[in-house]
């Protein structure tokens, strides 16, 4: 009984610890200021069917990146991430807000953090 009490007990300050881990993280990326907004070169994306993409995005910095990144991995992940999709998987806004957040996060670890958002400014499929 007394081994059951301590494994609940450990398990629940593990669980809260991480918790408040998260909570702090989700803190420190939330306090982050907005900067520059980048506007990239439109690109065509090939989709699944004989479909295409033509799509615009512009980068939203956060204020400590004090330098114009260069846009070219952002459109070279861009065009990785929706090549090939399905044009059902764009078509709803549900599955383009999906795309958009995995994008999202793959080009805001590809610039170190530095990225809040991503505008489409351009999105269209034929």
């Amino acid at each position: 009984m007394v081994t059951l009490a301590v494994a609940t007990a450990l398990l629940l300050g593990s669980g809260g610890t991480s918790g408040w881990l998260m909570l702090r993280g989700s803190k420190d990326a939330k306090s982050q200021q907005p900067g520059q907004v980048l506007p990239l070169d439109a690109v065509t994306v090939n989709l699944a069917g004989g479909h295409y993409l033509k799509m615009k995005i512009a980068l939203q910095a956060t204020d400590d990146l004090k330098e114009k990144p260069d846009g070219s991995r952002a459109l070279d992940l861009a065009i990785a991430q929706y090549s090939n999709r399905q044009l059902g998987e764009l078509s709803s806004t549900e599955g383009r807000l999906k795309a958009k957040n995995q994008l999202l996060e793959t080009v805001n670890q590809a610039y170190d953090h530095r990225i809040m958002d991503i505008y489409f400014t351009e999105f269209v499929m034929q």
